[in-house]
């Protein structure tokens, strides 16, 4: 998921093509439906992303009771209004009049805590969650911004890969060399420094497991002189999300791939491509690689699935990387970002497990 931070931005407002009452105002990439006149181009106003969890009093305030996601009915979610996608919500809530928005915006302030508004954190069905332990050693995956928000992660034309984003649970399994231990966590424990105690009911342990992921990670440990190995992979199949691949999440063929490799070599933990696998585990689909142009991008991330090599469904959205491994301003870390294709975020019944 994407850090959550709820931001004064400046508007570029389009006409709505299927709505005479409407417009769309526009932030990064992303668009949001809005009244026709709240608002136009160059003014400032305040964006709150998809995934934000609302107080009651500002949903009241907003006219949107009873209409936002969740059991609740407090989140913000993608939906489409008259035809066009609307990710996240404009707006200027009365609690910020006499703000200096312009200033704010410049300054990049959040407003999320001032306006009590939160990150929705998915559930945890019990064949993902389990017994935990401190794992000071446990190497970390870190949130991934989305390129809508953040389009100058990337420069045009910059070589850059793009790889096929699985809609499973991630999965982390450290291994470190000195002690030939093996730490297995969640993205949502591993962020916490937590691993899960081996339990062959646990859905990450069990793919690990299957695939021989400890082993691979002790013989590439051995043949890069690492003192840890991280391995991130996700985990997909029936009884895991709603999108399966054609694999079984209950059953001996539950899915697993790897997306991204870490290493800690002479003190120094560093990134590496997922070849240094040598095919030994299987690893995400590699889409394209070629210059990086953000209308090909946003092309790539729709479509359909191939993992499974049956096109069975929609394809979640792509991952981005540049050819290269390199840090990025705008991230304050990595230069990596995803794409998320607009029929996934709008898709009926679907499930958003971690």
């Amino acid at each position: 998921m994407s850090t959550l931070r709820v931001t004064a931005e400046v508007l570029t407002v389009h006409e709505h093509p299927n709505a005479d009452a409407l417009e769309l105002a526009q932030v990064g990439l992303y668009r949001a439906v809005v009244a026709k006149g709240a608002f136009r181009s160059g003014e400032v106003a305040l964006y709150i992303p998809e995934q934000a969890v609302l107080p009651d009093e500002l949903i009241e305030e907003l006219g949107l009771t009873g209409r936002l996601a969740g059991s609740a009915a407090n989140r913000v979610r993608a939906v489409r209004l008259r035809g066009e996608l609307s990710q996240g919500l404009v707006c200027r809530p009365k609690a910020l009049d006499g703000v200096d928005l312009a200033a704010a915006a410049d300054r990049g302030t959040d407003f999320a805590e001032r306006l009590g508004i939160t990150k929705w954190v998915p559930p945890v069905p019990p064949t993902m969650n389990g017994e935990v332990e401190r794992a000071p050693e446990l190497l970390p995956w870190v949130d991934i911004e989305n390129i809508q928000r953040h389009p100058d992660i990337f420069t045009p034309g910059e070589p850059v890969v793009l790889t096929e984003k699985l809609h499973g649970s991630a999965c982390l399994l450290t291994y470190v060399a000195d002690e030939g231990r093996v730490y297995v966590s969640s993205k949502g424990f591993g962020a916490r420094s937590l691993a899960l105690k081996e339990d062959a009911r646990n859905l990450y342990w069990r793919a690990v497991h299957a695939h021989g992921v400890p082993e691979a990670a002790a013989r590439l440990a051995a043949r890069l002189g690492a003192r840890r190995i991280g391995v991130f992979g996700e985990v997909y199949g029936a009884g895991v999300q709603d999108l399966t691949y054609g694999a079984d999440g209950r059953r001996e063929s539950l899915g697993y791939a790897v997306f991204d490799v870490s290493a800690e070599i002479g003190g120094t933990v560093r990134w590496l491509d997922t070849a240094v696998l040598d095919g030994e585990l299987p690893v995400v689909p590699q889409l394209y690689e070629g210059p990086y142009d953000i209308d090909r991008v946003l092309s790539v991330a729709s479509g359909r699935e191939t993992v499974s090599g049956r096109e069975l469904h929609l394809r979640e959205g792509v991952v981005i990387r540049p050819a290269g491994e390199r840090y990025s301003a705008v991230t304050g870390g990595r230069a990596i970002a995803k794409a998320v294709s607009p029929a996934y975020l709008t898709r009926k019944g679907g499930t958003e497990y971690e």
